[in-house]
């Protein structure tokens, strides 16, 4: 049996909310074990096939002695997978009785007719009050501070909130989430089948 030429990717645009102004525009990495298990959950319609979080951490990149940020390598090899220091999670799926607010955390399957490929499109926005404990303003000097951010991906539903396996990790140059602006995430994984 031939193998047919297949690919999973995923792009990451991070903007303020208000003004649109870009502030990470990057593709991701798939952790395609999870993933294949997630894909083949969803087409048996089993409970744990679907995204259901977007996971935000801090612990992916790393300050020298002398100054220069290390970013570290996207977590993505092996069911345990997680990132290096989550923070804070959000649930995207719009159809979840979990999502507080679906009309700006939600997803989207987005398909032109003759091609050979899908998107899945994850919006997602950190609003002013969000979250808990934040800075007042985005002038922080710690990359290790709670909410400013370096890493991201996103995790499938389990039983229980913040379990679900990890399918994405983005690493990117740290930006603070606070309270006078609000962040939009849109996440788009392109599943193509040939």
């Amino acid at each position: 049996m031939e193998t047919p030429l297949n690919s999973i990717t995923g792009h990451v645009l991070i903007r303020d909310f208000q003004s649109k102004e870009v502030l990470v525009d990057k593709y991701n990495a798939i952790n395609f074990e999870n993933f294949s298990i997630a894909l083949a959950q969803g087409l048996a319609y089993r409970p744990e096939g679907y995204i259901q979080e977007m996971v935000f951490g801090n612990g992916a990149a790393v300050v020298s002695g002398v100054g220069t940020v290390i970013y570290l390598p996207p977590n993505v090899q092996g069911l345990d997978a997680q990132l290096y220091n989550e923070t804070y999670y959000k649930v995207v799926n719009d159809l979840s009785p979990d999502n507080t607010d679906p009309t700006r955390n939600f997803i989207k399957v987005i398909h032109r007719p003759g091609t050979l490929y899908t998107d899945v499109k994850i919006t997602c926005v950190l609003g002013l009050g969000e979250p808990a404990g934040q800075d007042a303003f985005d002038t922080a000097t710690d990359v290790s501070s709670p909410y400013v951010f370096n890493e991201l991906g996103l995790k499938t539903k389990k039983s229980a909130p913040d379990t679900g396996l990890l399918i994405s990790h983005v690493v990117f140059s740290p930006v603070q989430k606070s309270l006078n602006r609000e962040i939009e995430v849109v996440y788009t994984i392109r599943i193509q089948t040939a």
